[in-house]
């Protein structure tokens, strides 16, 4: 071993230049065939089958991943298996994207004849675009590279990374034209955090009917403390008959009271309490109260309806326990 850190440092900042530049040279790629394509993947009435293989095949299969996430239904067949009968996932109705960087690999090659039997759009990305994928292609995408970063010359680098780039512009592209939205991304991912702070509603995870700490302004200060403490949520809401809210008092409040030096046993809740307040909507996301929380530097919400009426309440910890912090 011949450890330098110099030179490791100059290879990985080459290694990084190289596949930048690679990577911006695809600006000029993005044409009418980058249309067409698009086209193609926007008007599929089944599902967009991606294929290659070795490091392509990794590629092919983050697209896949990409546009099934972002609303185009879509797998990955290995092209050694599709000649062995995976082919048949593959109907009229679909399209194929076939990822080589030589556009020559053997594996494709066997199925093109089977692929141009089903008479369905392919799209080719490969580094060679007078290949024998690029030329029996119905739309080719170039995705060459002036050369590796590998000093060697060898392994797939700023290839495989040009791939990787052309691909998500063509994902993110039709993710677009299709009006595809934050919340539709959520649905699709509900067991990841994105998906719970777009899902999660103030209203799926707030303490309410008995569970809200509550009293009257005229309840007594020690009465108010009571209720913080059985309920267990750091405040206690103080709301009129009607539950309209007038105010809350939290620890932070009972300390500023302590410090002024005021007799706690001759003050009623309605005296020392923080009039008005700020407040979650059950129809807010869960993500809102946290901005809220954390922009005003407070650890619980009272939750309103329209006519500010208290239904609700809920802290920090709630937040935590659903995932959305």
């Amino acid at each position: 071993m011949n450890f330098n850190p110099e030179t490791t440092r100059n290879l990985a900042l080459a290694v990084l230049n190289n596949e930048a530049d690679a990577v911006r040279r695809l600006t000029e790629r993005v044409d009418e065939a980058f249309l067409e394509a698009c086209r193609h993947i926007l008007e599929c009435r089944g599902r967009v089958v991606v294929t290659g293989m070795g490091k392509s095949g990794h590629i092919g299969s983050k697209l896949a991943a990409t546009l099934a996430s972002t609303g185009t239904p879509a797998f990955f067949v290995h092209p050694g298996e599709a000649s062995h009968g995976d082919l048949g996932m593959i109907t009229r109705d679909d399209v194929v994207i076939a990822l080589s960087n030589s556009g020559e690999t053997d594996e494709l090659l066997t199925i093109l004849p089977l692929i141009r039997r089903l008479d369905v759009p392919l799209i080719a990305l490969t580094g060679n675009p007078g290949s024998r994928l690029g030329q029996d292609a119905t739309v080719h995408l170039d995705v060459s590279v002036e050369r590796e970063a590998c000093p060697l010359g060898l392994a797939p680098t700023s290839s495989t990374t040009a791939a990787l780039a052309m691909s998500d512009a063509l994902a993110i592209a039709v993710l677009d034209a299709r009006g595809f939205t934050a919340d539709d991304f959520a649905r699709s991912h509900p067991g990841g955090r994105l998906g719970r702070r777009l899902l999660v509603h103030v209203a799926d995870i707030m303490h309410t009917n008995d569970a809200i700490p509550r009293v009257g302004p005229e309840a007594p200060l020690k009465d108010a403390l009571f209720e913080i403490t059985r309920k267990g949520l750091g405040l206690v809401i103080v709301a009129d008959p009607d539950a309209h809210l007038l105010g809350v008092f939290t620890d932070g409040d009972l300390r500023r009271t302590l410090d002024r030096g005021e007799s706690l046993e001759a003050l009623t809740i309605g005296q020392v309490m923080t009039q008005g307040g700020h407040a979650a909507r059950p129809q807010w996301l869960a993500v809102e109260a946290l901005e809220t929380m954390e922009s005003k530097r407070i650890n619980a919400l009272p939750v309103v309806d329209d006519d500010q009426r208290l239904v609700g309440v809920l802290n920090m910890h709630d937040l935590l326990r659903a995932g959305v912090v």
